[in-house]
């Protein structure tokens, strides 16, 4: 959906052809999710399907098409603008999907994963907080030939990234700690099935005491 809508946003700027799109998209993104080609005329097409967006012109002496938005188009990417995000769902998250796995696979060592996997997160909090310091000082100084509008685009995006990384360390924090806390748990007895039509392993002892006692008496 995000793909979609956002070329939809790009176009209500002005009429551009599939690898201009792909360009803006990727440019004020920083190139974090880059686009297939492919992908982005395929959406084109749906677009055009759905009555979203034009051909603005006969393709040009390369072959290429200019599309623009239609009036359907505009209307969405103006209920795009003020329509918040839900996010009803949560995505798949392998991480969390490996340690869920991990905490019930029996031979998995899962301190030592996790411990991996935080040295590894730690290490991509640091390379993104440079590029943030990067992408800053070039807003800053002006130096870049992209816009100012842009390079604070792309600082939003990497500030997002960070934010997210910044997440997941304290999340693998607390499931060390978590870890930590379940290998002191004191564990009770496991009681064992009874079998069909019977009583549980506890009864018989059960029984014996019930019967000393009554002796005693």
């Amino acid at each position: 959906m995000s793909v979609r809508l956002g070329l939809l946003a790009l176009l209500d700027e002005q009429p551009m052809y599939g690898a201009q799109l792909r360009a803006e998209f990727e440019a004020r993104t920083g190139g974090t999710w880059p686009l297939n080609i492919g992908q982005v005329y395929t959406t084109l097409a749906r677009l055009e399907r759905d009555g979203l967006v034009e051909q603005a012109d006969a393709p040009d002496e390369e072959g290429r098409i200019t599309y623009r938005l239609t009036q359907e188009g505009r209307t969405d990417v103006l209920r795009w603008w003020g329509t918040p995000v839900v996010r009803d769902s949560s995505p798949r998250d392998e991480l969390v999907i490996k340690l869920a796995l991990a905490v019930t696979a029996p031979g998995v060592d899962v301190p030592t994963l996790v411990q991996t996997q935080r040295t590894a997160s730690l290490r991509h909090l640091r390379g993104l907080t440079r590029l943030k310091q990067s992408a800053l000082d070039q807003h800053e100084s002006g130096t870049t030939t992209s816009g100012g509008q842009r390079d604070l685009a792309w600082l939003l995006v990497v500030e997002n990234l960070i934010f997210a990384a910044e997440s997941e360390v304290r999340w693998l924090d607390h499931v060390e700690s978590r870890l930590a806390r379940e290998r002191v748990r004191p564990r009770g007895p496991v009681a064992t099935p009874p079998p069909d039509g019977g009583t549980s392993s506890t009864a018989p002892a059960s029984a014996a005491a019930s019967a000393r006692a009554g002796e005693q008496r």
